[in-house]
């Protein structure tokens, strides 16, 4: 058969019908958070792996969404592929430049919800195992994959998947769903993530909406909800909840050291948010270290009362916030909803009600494993520079559950951008990137089943 020459330009002949295939993917609604579109999507992912050669079938675990799990290929090493075939809402819809279950191509990218996290990933990595198979010959190594269907609402049931199949994902390493080109349009891979608590605050005041001249006697939640929002971090942006950073692990010496070396284009993130200036107004190491290695505390909404045009005239009988937190080692969601609801009620807030929701524990592996020296291999193969390698993805997913519950070192890289606008309207991912991560997963199995990159 033939080497990588051949694959490439296997690739680029089918480049065009391989996005109509991406596309077809992502006009299928498949919002996990509001129940939609998961079963059906789940069909026509395991139809897809099928295809691509896997011998895959869709399991559940403790009354979960179709978990896909397959195998192909033979080799010394096995590869474990996770990804995910649910997106998140598309709201907000009127910020939308396209529907977003319609991709359009504009300018070089491709827009719509889930292009970039996770469904291009997913099928790009489908169609490189077929081509790999037409032009270089039999797969070098044992592939095994997992794909979820909810992991943009918490992955509720996939530690229970991973204890009742964790014979059927064992391997020697793990690629990850996501990864992307930085702000300078350099290849990253990431080792690793943080993790998420996620908690809704509510206040209820009277029975009901009441005639805003009764602020003078009825107490309004609103202002609870402000009230108790406001001890939680102050205005250097220091997260003040009583004995959250003493848990936090202060990076090693040389996690720091590795740091150093990372590059980061400020102008580029800035340019890219449009904003003039980061938190703090960090740069250099300070923000390399702030955004990799601390927790955060986001407020993502916040509702009460009346919002439409115009002037209502209200005072709301009920309020709530939704707060993520991304953390780092040794913070758990555990210990967040315990801090928490100990802090609001040191400071009276016993009103305040605490609603965990999903969480997931960080997820943190060394940057020189055997399948992180393979990504960084192909990277540089297909792209032709050296990939940034980042300590950690800022963001969550549930690698603690899969590769921490099996001890299966992990890498990520991907075909996202620095502006590709995921969880957020008009999520895009540029074309060649697409075509590129294709190419590269096919270099990546060969790294990682130690076969040459020619």
């Amino acid at each position: 058969m033939g080497g990588f020459a051949e694959f490439d330009a296997y690739i680029r002949a089918r480049a065009h019908e391989y996005v109509d295939e991406l596309k077809a993917l992502i006009r299928q609604p498949t919002v996990s958070a509001q129940g939609i579109g998961v079963e059906d999507t789940a069909t026509l992912v395991l139809e897809r792996a099928r295809r691509a050669g896997i011998g895959a079938e869709a399991l559940r675990a403790d009354g979960g969404p179709p978990t896909i799990v397959g195998e192909t290929g033979r080799g010394a090493r096995t590869l474990l592929v996770y990804n995910h075939y649910d997106v998140q809402p598309p709201d907000p819809l009127d910020e939308w430049e396209t529907p977003p279950f319609e991709p359009t191509e504009r300018g070089g990218l491709l827009f719509g919800r889930g292009v970039s996290d996770n469904k291009g990933n997913l099928m790009a990595r489908l169609q490189a195992l077929e081509a790999y198979r037409a032009t270089i010959g039999e797969l070098p190594l044992r592939i095994r994959v997992l794909y979820e269907g909810e992991e943009e609402s918490g992955s509720e049931h996939l530690a229970a998947f991973v204890a009742k199949y964790g014979d059927r994902l064992r391997a020697d390493g793990c690629i990850w769903e996501a990864g992307y080109k930085d702000a300078a349009g350099r290849p990253t891979i990431s080792c690793g993530l943080k993790g998420i608590a996620y908690v809704e605050l509510r206040v209820r005041g009277a029975a009901k909406d009441a005639h805003s001249s009764l602020a003078t006697i009825v107490p309004n939640p609103a202002w609870r909800l402000v009230w108790a929002l406001a001890t939680l971090k102050n205005e250097r942006d220091e997260i003040t909840i009583d004995g959250f950073m003493d848990e936090v692990r202060d990076p090693s010496a040389a996690e720091l050291a590795e740091l150093e070396r990372v590059p980061f284009d400020e102008a580029g993130m800035l340019r890219i948010h449009g904003i003039s200036h980061f938190v703090r107004d960090v740069h250099g190491a300070e923000l390399k270290r702030k955004h990799f290695f601390e927790p955060t505390c986001t407020i993502c909404g916040i509702v009460s009362g009346y919002t439409g045009t115009g002037s209502k005239t209200v005072l709301p009988a009920m309020a709530s916030a939704k707060i993520d937190f991304r953390l780092v080692p040794d913070l758990t969601p555990e210990k967040v909803a315990r801090l928490l609801r100990a802090h609001l009620d040191r400071r009276g807030f016993r009103d305040v009600e605490v609603v965990p929701s999903h969480g997931e524990r960080p997820s943190r592996w060394p940057t020189d494993s055997p399948i992180a020296r393979a990504a960084v291999a192909a990277c540089r193969a297909a792209y032709g520079v050296d990939p940034v390698i980042y300590p950690l993805m800022a963001g969550s997913g549930p690698m603690a559950q899969v590769c921490d519950a099996l001890g299966i070192p992990v890498t990520g890289f991907g075909s996202g951008n620095a502006a590709s606008a995921n969880h957020a309207p008009n999520e895009n991912i540029a074309i060649a990137d697409y075509v590129d991560h294709i190419r590269a997963f096919g270099r990546f199995l060969s790294a990682f089943a130690g076969r040459p990159l020619e």
